[in-house]
């Protein structure tokens, strides 16, 4: 027997400005009850430390995750040098000290050495799962954490500026998995010091920036009305880089059952091969997402998320 979600069909991303102090899921909870969502998920943990952009998906967006997580980011955030912490943030046990601080010219000379792909540690207070169990909760419980370094990928890194010799604020864009924190951290390192995160704010994920995200604080003023659902961006908002293909009633009703469709290869085709992966849509709504295989002079176009959305002409499928 299928299990019955308490709450109501809500779809769309909302981009909340999170607040210091708030875990992303405690986020997630809080939007799921202020618009009665049966289904909620987010894009991109942000720590608790750290405000700024969490998409936030209900219902159907849920879908769409993987498409937003992939997105690049960008942060401003404060180092503040002097002292390491355990979770290389304001909020750990200090855990060496220096009296060195970095001149402004030290700064700007390390930080092309951060462009690029990199092999990045991620802090031993991290969300990363070994067995199941996160790092953050195996250090708590005084575990030995083993880091593996993994590649991300530093777009730019640039000193913002310089409001005293014990702080330096900087912006950085980058790839998904980038720990700031351990960025943070190497650079202190590397200009003879130490170092950690003051504060924090991510600025945008993929498309999704902080100028269209909404403080927690203004939502939960605006309860549970048509103003608080004016802010719901569409479910395709996440997928407005992938490519549309347009279909037939009768070919997106097929779709929304979990059926292959055919269609003319010359009549899609883009460039000298088929994309692999594309948006199919009736009237320009969307109808699932599908991969993309050549089959003779056809395409054979396969469902792999139906996104159960209200269509014009196409009836609701369980």
């Amino acid at each position: 027997m299928a299990r019955i979600r308490k709450g109501d069909k809500v779809d769309g991303w909302l981009i909340l400005d999170k607040p210091a102090g708030l875990s992303s899921a405690g986020a997630v909870a809080a939007i799921k009850r202020l618009f009665n969502a049966a289904k909620a998920g987010h894009a991109g943990t942000l720590d608790p430390l750290a405000t700024g952009v969490l998409p936030i998906a209900l219902g159907e967006a849920t879908k769409t995750v993987a498409f937003v997580q992939d997105g690049a980011k960008a942060y401003r955030f404060t180092l503040r040098w002097g002292e390491a912490r355990d979770t290389d943030d304001t909020e750990g046990e200090v855990t060496a000290t220096s009296d060195v601080r970095p001149t402004t010219a030290a700064i700007q000379a390390a930080l092309p050495a951060f462009l690029g792909e990199i092999d990045q540690c991620p802090p031993v207070y991290s969300a990363l799962k070994r067995d199941g169990k996160p790092a953050y909760a195996r250090a708590r419980a005084g575990e030995t954490v083993e880091v593996v370094p993994r590649r991300v990928r530093i777009d730019a890194f640039e000193l913002e500026s310089q409001p005293s010799p014990d702080l330096a604020v900087f912006r950085v864009a980058c790839g998904k998995g980038t720990y700031i924190r351990s960025l943070a951290r190497d650079l202190a390192v590397m200009v003879g010091t130490v170092g950690h995160v003051g504060e924090l704010r991510r600025l945008t994920v993929g498309r999704f920036t902080a100028d269209t995200a909404i403080s927690l604080e203004n939502l939960a003023s605006l309860g549970h009305s048509p103003a608080a659902f004016s802010h719901l961006q569409p479910v395709e908002t996440a997928l407005d880089d992938i490519p549309a293909l347009a279909m037939t009633e009768a070919d997106s009703l097929r779709l929304r059952q979990g059926q292959a469709v055919r269609v003319r290869r010359a009549a899609h085709e883009q460039g000298s091969e088929p994309l692999p992966v594309a948006l199919a849509t009736l009237h320009g709504r969307p109808v699932a997402l599908v991969q993309i295989e050549p089959d003779a002079d056809d395409l054979l176009v396969r469902p792999t998320r139906v996104l159960n959305l209200d269509l014009k002409g196409v009836p609701d499928v369980d």
